[in-house]
């Protein structure tokens, strides 16, 4: 796998992604995270807009795009920015037969919070059905910060501090 750097020509790709897992999570029957149909790709509004202003990477797997990460200097509404500079994972999808995609493309968003020489990376994720995502950051040494609600969308704001 190889990380590079990406932007608004690999958009087509990022929705390709997000389509995917829409499609893994609903096969699951776990659809109240990102529902059942796939993501509009207005390049204008959304992840389209998010993928014109984030800093994109992608992790490619033989040339095929496998995950995506959008970085951006804070969070989006309803969330507010931290008192201090951070790296907020704005996006971060992967093809679910990619083990370990994820947890490289976190280990890359530390890795430029630590060339910008900023010591905290945020990311908020979907904290509804089991807790899985959540967990899942858990796991790659996020803690949970708070929860927030979205309309009938449970969130929670997580939270890693670097070591220099």
């Amino acid at each position: 796998m190889r990380i590079r750097a990406g932007g608004p020509p690999d958009g087509d790709a990022i929705f390709d992604l997000l389509d995917g897992a829409v499609a893994w999570l609903a096969a699951r029957g776990r659809t109240d995270q990102w529902g059942t149909e796939p993501f509009a790709r207005d390049p204008d509004e959304g992840i389209g807009r998010l993928i014109r202003e984030a800093a994109v990477w992608i992790a490619e797997h033989d040339g095929q795009p496998i995950g995506a990460l959008l970085l951006t200097p804070g969070p989006r509404p309803p969330l507010s920015p931290a008192p201090e500079p951070e790296v907020f994972v704005a996006l971060l999808v992967t093809d679910h037969s990619r083990p370990g995609t994820g947890a490289a493309l976190l280990d890359h968003a530390r890795a430029e919070a630590r060339r910008a020489g900023i010591g905290l990376v945020r990311v908020d994720c979907y904290a509804g059905g089991d807790g899985a995502l959540v967990a899942y950051y858990v796991r790659n040494g996020f803690t949970p910060v708070r929860r927030f609600q979205v309309g009938d969308w449970p969130g929670m704001l997580l939270k890693q501090r670097l070591t220099p």
